[in-house]
């Protein structure tokens, strides 16, 4: 998208203004003034810029704007601002400058000054920085770097405010114009191809055409025309200017004129000549406005003028600088311009800079360390489509997540989208659609960008015994489920029941991944992260390890489950951990209130927040998935805490009492999900391993030790003395 701004007569000065009936010389010479335009592109890299760099700091940035001669008879050529207009990094000063420009696009290098807020950019001092800008130029003029980089002559300066929520942004333009004073007098003006011979216009229009040809001078703005006694004509840098009056030659100061006007020469003549008067003490100049045709030179659309130039007294100070003009006129009044995108931009592109926004002002202030990469990159397993896995996909996207899959074989009923923020009315007509498909179809209405996948499949369960005709079948969801978790970099068990949660707890354990368990009750919830596998370090385990790992097992009793041994760091336990029975089924023989997760509205956005903030985490923490737990009053946790706080274990939550928990559950070797003789065993048997465990209910206790431990549990006798006496406290023992 182009910003198109009509060509506008501007007053130089107020003396100016006062002089434009002319004086005894001649009438002033009057300029057109820049104008400019800027690219829909240069708005989004400023925005990202802004966002990603920049973030709160206000320095100038280096800036380049491209213009051309006009190449149409009714239409100026205007100093444009490109996507490559801003530098990658806005501190280095040296990159802005090798922008160089081509045929195409002559370079003019600028300056931008982006606010913060819109009351910031009202408040900018607007004359200051002009003149400062114009103090450059004088600077460049008087030290001769504009007669080696001529570009300099035409600085300019951008002021705006970026308001990246509504993609309004507000800017304006000055060209720094260095005043006159007297100005300058327009002794006359033609075209170029009345004012030279045949032979001159000629020779000129080829010199011109291959200065603008060569890769080395096409971007050189401002140059000279030395034409010789027998009507030959070359095309010369600035600095060749001594040489040339040497030669006796007829010369002419040439620019690249952005005006189609045929009685006012371009902007940039203004400082051009203040760099002739000031540089070769000229005052008489004789300059060709360099326009042109389909990209060749125009003698007939080109004008040569002369001009009667007083130079200043005052420029013989030192320290004395020009006054200066030249900020654009807005309809002929001095205001600046908001233009707003927001109606031109593509709603996906539009979608994923307002998502990533609250994101990148974290980033600001707040959160500098957020690694928004890691977040979109991150892949995500949902085990569960309902109330949980609602929010959780919501949350997830919240925090930038965008590659999601969900799995679950249930259908939406109408029931459901009341509590499960996914659905809708129509998802519950003709039966239901499934509700994998029917929440990846509603992430993409909410957020097109997201890398949504839907998959419709029944996970195994022990304690739900499979028929034979039926174990193919089981087989390829245990074989879809493993290579799911494998291609995912962390997985949320949002299931209805225990025992759904085993096989996934089994195979995260194995695969090292992430997990992060949700679960409800009326008015309560638990939300834990699991610890890392057993068997970081082996691929295999020999029977000597495995009948270590039963005997110790055995051997320590319930001892072995409490949490001591500090110094040992044992592992983080996972949902089964603290379980003393094997996963069985939780369904049969139930009410419908105790078949269906009946809780109290407000628990699932609750638990569904705290799940994805463990991950966040957990991300972010620098040990991982191993980070130990960690408690909001511990002095060792204040020590370690990281930018976005505490990773504890478990959290569990009461709605009854308003209240929460932190606690640290660690692994236990008697679980039957995660401790490494269950591994141990699944990785030697496969799935033949997880039939056994599902069709025998006590297949997992006997292989754990569970059975003995309750054995041994129940062969303690313990003798109750009845009698008491309140009076003695011989009799009482502390334990």
């Amino acid at each position: 998208m182009v910003i198109f701004i009509g060509t506008v007569r501007l007053q130089s000065s107020s003396r100016e203004s006062a002089n434009m009936a002319g004086t005894e010389n001649g009438p002033i010479l009057q300029f057109a003034p820049f104008q400019s335009s800027v690219d829909a592109g240069f708005w989004h890299e400023l925005s990202s810029l802004k966002l990603n760099k920049l973030k709160t700091d206000e320095s100038p940035i280096p800036i380049t704007g491209f213009y051309t001669p006009c190449s149409n008879s009714q239409v100026s050529s205007h100093l444009t601002l490109l996507t490559e207009s801003l530098p990658t990094d806005p501190t280095d000063e040296q990159q802005a400058k090798t922008n160089h420009g081509n045929r195409n696009k002559c370079s003019v290098p600028g300056i931008l000054y982006n606010t913060n807020t819109l009351e910031g950019y009202h408040a900018l001092d607007k004359q200051a920085l002009l003149k400062a800008e114009a103090k450059k130029i004088w600077d460049d003029i008087r030290s001769g770097k504009a007669e080696e980089d001529s570009s300099v002559l035409s600085r300019f300066l951008l002021i705006s405010f970026a308001d990246l929520k509504k993609f309004n942004f507000y800017y304006w333009f000055a060209f720094p114009g260095v005043v006159l004073d007297p100005p300058a007098t327009l002794v006359d003006l033609k075209p170029a191809s009345k004012w030279f011979s045949p032979k001159e216009a000629e020779s000129v229009s080829a010199s011109c055409n291959e200065w603008r040809m060569s890769s080395l001078t096409a971007g050189v703005p401002f140059f000279l025309v030395s034409i010789s006694s027998n009507s030959q004509a070359t095309i010369r840098p600035l600095k060749d200017f001594e040489a040339c009056q040497h030669e006796g030659h007829k010369m002419l100061f040439g620019f690249y004129d952005p005006s189609h006007l045929p009685n006012n020469p371009g902007w940039p003549l203004r400082n051009f000549l203040v760099f002739i008067s000031a540089k070769w003490n000229l005052k008489k100049i004789q300059f060709l406005c360099y326009r042109e045709n389909h990209g060749f030179a125009d003698l007939g659309l080109s004008l040569v003028g002369e001009a009667l130039i007083q130079p200043s007294q005052a420029w013989q100070d030192q320290d004395h600088v020009p006054n200066a003009v030249g900020w654009e006129l807005n309809k002929g009044k001095r205001s600046s311009r908001c233009i707003n995108l927001s109606t031109s931009m593509d709603p996906t592109r539009m979608a994923i800079s307002a998502a990533d926004l609250n994101l990148k002002l974290m980033m600001w202030r707040a959160l500098p360390s957020l690694n928004l990469t890691m977040l979109s990159t991150t892949k995500c397993l949902l085990l569960g489509a309902g109330t949980l896995g609602c929010q959780v996909a919501r949350m997830l996207m919240a925090w930038g997540v965008r590659k999601i899959t969900l799995v679950d074989s249930g259908k939406v009923a109408m029931s459901n989208p009341l509590r499960q923020s996914l659905y809708t009315l129509e998802d519950c007509l003709n039966g239901g659609d499934f509700k994998a498909l029917a929440a990846v179809k509603s992430l993409k209405r909410i957020f097109p960008a997201v890398e949504a996948e839907g998959v419709v499949m029944a996970i195994p369960m022990p304690g739900h015994p499979v028929a034979r005709q039926e174990e193919e079948k089981v087989v390829d969801d245990c074989k879809r489920l493993s290579d799911l978790i494998e291609s995912h970099d962390a997985v949320f068990l949002l299931t209805d029941t225990r025992e759904s949660r085993w096989l996934p707890t089994l195979l995260c354990a194995n695969a090292n991944k992430v997990t992060i368990t949700g679960a409800l009750g009326f008015d309560s919830f638990l939300v834990m992260r699991h610890g890392a596998g057993p068997l970081l370090s082996r691929n295999t385990s020999s029977k000597a390890e495995t009948e270590s790992v039963v005997g110790s097992s055995l051997s320590a009793g319930v001892e072995e489950m409490s949490l001591g041994q500090k110094d040992s760091k044992p592992r983080l336990g996972c949902y089964f951990c603290n379980d003393v029975v094997a996963p069985v089924d939780s369904t049969a023989n139930r009410t419908l209130d105790q078949q269906c997760t009946v809780t109290r509205p407000g628990l699932a956005p609750i638990a569904s927040a705290l799940a994805v903030e463990l991950l966040v985490g957990i991300l972010h923490h620098p040990h991982g998935i191993s980070a130990k737990a960690e408690f909001g009053n511990s002095l060792d946790s204040v020590n370690s805490e990281q930018a976005l706080g505490i990773l504890p274990h478990q959290i569990r939550g009461a709605l009854s009492q308003f209240s929460q928990m932190i606690l640290v559950g660690h692994s236990s070797n008697s679980c039957t999900a995660c401790c490494p003789i269950v591994v141990s065993e699944y990785r030697k048997r496969g799935l033949e391993f997880v039939l056994e465990a599902i069709n025998h209910p006590t297949y997992l206790e006997d292989l754990t030790g569970l059975t003995e431990l309750m054995i041994s549990a129940n062969s303690f006798d313990l003798d109750w003395d009845n009698e008491t006496d309140n009076d003695d406290d011989d009799d009482c023992v502390e334990i």
